[in-house]
């Protein structure tokens, strides 16, 4: 019976995983904080060129533009839509909220595709690396968004660089899968010509398995887009800008026509994205 009551109070003591977890970002905030500075220093340099250039000249510019941009990849229809959404934010001034909400998505979405698609190369080429990664991006995919705001904060403090340090994470997993599924789908027929006519391995992956998986690959750029969307706007729960911004303040304050401003603002950038650089027309 003693032996019982020892083994279950073995079973009731609680495990310090927090404690641990504060121990490593101690150890690595006094150790790396070098690196983390640098690191944070290139991303705010990023979001502060993208803004500049988001915000050269009258809003009108910019929606021109977007709606050349849209008119040449999807069709008038667009470029039309793109106009008056843009026009109806600018009206309902948001449209300096937007800006920091693109600047910090086109910010994301650039540092998790650098570092995302060769990823999703190198583990199509590589079995120990797709080993690896598999758990590591199973386990990012079911954590609840709001979760990588907690380490964000503890590195990087408030603002908009943890926010989109926090985006980046959250968005990076489509990239590399969907880049990896593409590869893998990949005819063998068109790998065999290739090897047949003395093919290197540059001229493999650029000449055949990218042109093959880029359908594979385009889907995992939206993808990445809407999720940096989605993040951006939580990131306001830890100072971050945009459009996110006042829909917080707005559930603070019960306002509920800034609450829908906002909103909207969200959701014509959303359809806007998700229609350019989509599949569907």
């Amino acid at each position: 019976m003693a032996f019982v009551e020892n083994i279950l109070g073995i079973l009731a003591t609680r495990i310090p995983i927090g404690n641990w977890i504060q121990s490593l970002v101690d150890f690595l905030v006094i150790n790396f904080s070098g690196l983390f500075n640098g690191f944070a220093e290139i991303i705010d340099n990023l979001i502060s060129s993208f803004q500049a250039v988001l915000s050269y000249g009258h809003p009108f510019l910019l929606i021109v533009i977007l709606g050349l941009i849209a008119w040449k990849l999807k069709g008038k229809g667009l470029a039309l839509f793109v106009v008056l959404g843009l026009y109806l934010v600018w009206n309902i001034e948001m449209w300096d909220p937007l800006v920091v909400t693109l600047a910090s998505i086109i910010t994301s979405v650039v540092v998790a595709l650098v570092i995302g698609i060769p990823t999703g190369i190198l583990k199509a080429h590589n079995r120990a690396v797709h080993i690896i990664t598999r758990p590591i991006l199973d386990f990012m995919q079911t954590i609840p968004p709001f979760v990588y705001l907690i380490p964000a904060l503890m590195f990087f403090g408030l603002g908009n660089v943890p926010g989109v340090i926090a985006t980046v994470i959250f968005a990076i997993a489509p990239p590399i899968r969907l880049t990896y599924l593409g590869i893998k789908q990949v005819p063998e027929e068109l790998k065999e010509a290739g090897i047949a006519f003395g093919s290197n391995w540059w001229e493999m992956l650029y000449k055949i398995e990218l042109p093959g998986a880029m359908p594979s690959i385009m889907m995992g750029i939206n993808q990445c887009i809407m999720l940096s969307l989605s993040m951006v706007v939580i990131s306001a729960m830890i100072g971050a800008g945009g459009l996110g911004k006042p829909v917080l303040r707005s559930l603070s304050v019960v306002d509920i026509g800034l609450g829908f401003e906002a909103g909207l603002g969200v959701v014509i950038i959303a359809m806007i994205l998700d229609r350019m650089f989509g599949s569907k027309n």
